[in-house]
């Protein structure tokens, strides 16, 4: 008995003593520092100013111009060179979306996702009806590939941290190798808290 209360006891304790947690629900689009790290805000901004500016420069009016159609994009490796875990496949994605919605390009599955789509087609030659298996060799190729990496510089002294991070981005012409447009994208954050150290 002394035993079961001396437990009951504990368990009141501990949940006492807890602390208790607010979570509030944001929109996505709301602007979130909290800690002055990259976060999705620097990500979803990055993504549209540079494809924006992307979108605005010759390579694309020469490439309709000459070819008759919208360019073929695929966004290729995106290097994260910070100290900072950042989600390369999150950031290429922001890079997809906005070049897709755009409609002046049409786009095609990453590395990854097109080895996907061929080992479905693969299955579908052993499993699909004559009717609806798709055809191998029959992929539309892409004109250009978009690389690129972020890099970061942290200063800090005496309670002051400033964050500066530079988003960097070629457009490559798949078949010649001739670089059609390089974008840059600057950040800078300053972090305060008093005297206190990072």
């Amino acid at each position: 008995m002394k035993k079961a209360c001396f437990l009951i006891l504990t368990i009141f304790v501990s949940l006492g003593c807890g602390s208790s947690r607010t979570v509030t629900r944001l929109e996505p689009e709301t602007v979130t520092d909290v800690s002055g790290a990259w976060n999705d805000t620097d990500a979803r901004l990055v993504a549209e100013e540079m494809i924006d500016d992307c979108l605005s420069r010759p390579w694309l009016t020469d490439f309709v111009a000459a070819a008759g159609k919208k360019p073929v994009v695929t966004v290729g490796t995106i290097t994260n060179n910070t100290s900072e875990h950042i989600d390369a496949e999150t950031f290429s994605t922001d890079f997809e979306r906005e070049l897709l919605n755009s409609g002046q390009v049409r786009f095609v599955g990453s590395r990854d996702q097109r080895d996907d789509v061929r080992e479905e087609r693969m299955d579908q030659r052993d499993f699909a009806s004559k009717e609806t298996m798709k055809k191998i060799r029959n992929e539309t190729g892409a004109d250009f590939i978009l690389l690129g990496g972020i890099k970061s510089i942290a200063d800090e002294a005496e309670g002051l941290r400033i964050m500066y991070y530079q988003t960097d981005l070629e457009l490559i012409n798949i078949e010649s190798n001739e670089k059609v447009w390089i974008g840059t994208k600057k950040i800078k954050k300053e972090i305060s808290r008093g005297k206190s150290k990072f």
